[in-house]
Formats: structure tokens, sequence, C-alpha cells
């Protein structure tokens, strides 16, 4: 082992006592990077990763995302995908109290969280390459009866379970071939009803997932 690697592994194991861990998972991709480090690396780095594949594998479609709040997530979608159409689903007014009364009767949060201190105004003025995006605003599945498009990667950040499970029944069928959907909070204890859609959704119809240890407890779903 070199001396470099194994300094590395000592500060590594060092850092680990103390519950902070670093990472070199990325060493290995000669892809230059894209995304600066951030807050939430595992899941940023993994949405960088996941876009060398579908460019790799030559995936067609645009991108999207449910549940935008203040569009960070969206902002580097929009950056790695400078070429593709960004679907910008949100009410950009908080929860709808409909899907707040189905997450209440079904005890999967409080559906209280207040995320209306957005505007559609200050989503785009964050977006590199916004004459790309196209902003849906209002109440998801309904805003999206007019869309007649295919996916290479899709975004489910709304945090509550009949969003969520509703960006499924859209989305998949519209996922190409080695395309992903990312969905937030699966493993989020504050929001039990992600998890439901999604292990719901992938039972009815035979599909595998793939948690990853990010901030928001993410899972991945691909075809």
């Amino acid at each position: 082992m070199s001396l470099s690697k194994k300094i590395f592994h000592l500060f590594s194991r060092s850092l680990a006592t103390k519950n902070l861990y670093i990472t070199r998972s990325l060493d290995q991709s000669s892809t230059p990077k894209v995304l600066k480090p951030n807050y939430d690396y595992i899941r940023f780095a993994t949405l960088e990763l996941c876009y060398n594949e579908i460019v790799a594998n030559n995936v067609a479609g645009n991108i999207a995302e449910v549940g935008v709040y203040k569009g960070d997530f969206a902002k580097r979608m929009n950056l790695l995908f400078s070429d593709r159409k960004l679907y910008l689903f949100d009410t950009f007014e908080g929860f709808s109290e409909e899907d707040v009364k189905v997450e209440q009767a079904k005890k999967y949060s409080s559906g209280t969280q207040d995320f209306s201190d957005t505007s559609v105004e200050g989503v785009l003025a964050k977006m590199p390459h916004k004459s790309n995006c196209i902003v849906k605003k209002g109440f998801f599945p309904s805003t999206a009866a007019d869309v007649d498009d295919f996916f290479a990667f899709v975004s489910l950040d709304a945090d509550l379970y009949q969003p969520i499970l509703s960006g499924l029944n859209f989305f998949y069928p519209r996922l190409q071939k080695n395309g992903y959907i990312f969905i937030h909070d699966f493993n989020n204890s504050q929001y039990k009803g992600a998890r439901d859609a999604v292990t719901s959704f992938c039972t009815e119809n035979n599909i595998g997932y793939l948690p990853i240890p990010d901030g928001g407890g993410t899972v991945i779903i691909t075809k």
C-alpha cells in the first residue's frame, strides 16, 4: 500500500470515530466532475454518476422533478443535463390539502411542514439553463395531463405518499431503458408514506430498487 493510501486510511478511521466520513469513490471515474462539493455529497455525487451512465448509454429523453421547492436539486439537474428539457412540477405554495388529508388518514406524517416559502421566479433565477425549464405549477398529477414525453432522469421529492405514488405511476412507464428515478425520503422517518409508496409500486410491478445513504434517505429505481 502506498504512503498516500496509508495516510488516507488512517485519516478516514480517525474521522469515523467521530461519525465523520470521507470517500474516494469517484476516483475511479475518468469523467471530469461537473458538480462542486456540497452539503449532501452522496446524493449529488450519485446524481452525477447516473448522468455519466445516461450519457455513456446514449439514453434519450428529457428530465423532470416533482417537488421542486427552492430548486436546489433541480439546479444541479439543469446544469448536468444542459441540452434537455427540465419539467418542474410543484404547487410552489407548499403541500396540497388533498395530499395532506391522505397523509394524515394513513398516519404517515403530520403533513404540517411549511414549504410555501418559494416561488417560480426564485427557482428559475437559480437555473443555469433556464430556457430549458418548463414550469408546471399546480396539483400533480393534474399538471402532467398535457405532457407527452419520455424521460431519462426523474426526481420525486414530493415527501408525501400520494404524489410520490402518482409520480411513479406517471413516470415509470415513460422512463427510457437505462434511465433513473430518484425518490427522496424513502428512509426518512418523518415521511413514512414515501417508503410505502415505493414498496407498494415496486411490489405490484415486480421492480427492484436501491436505497442510498444520503441525508434524505433516497432510493433509486432504474429500468
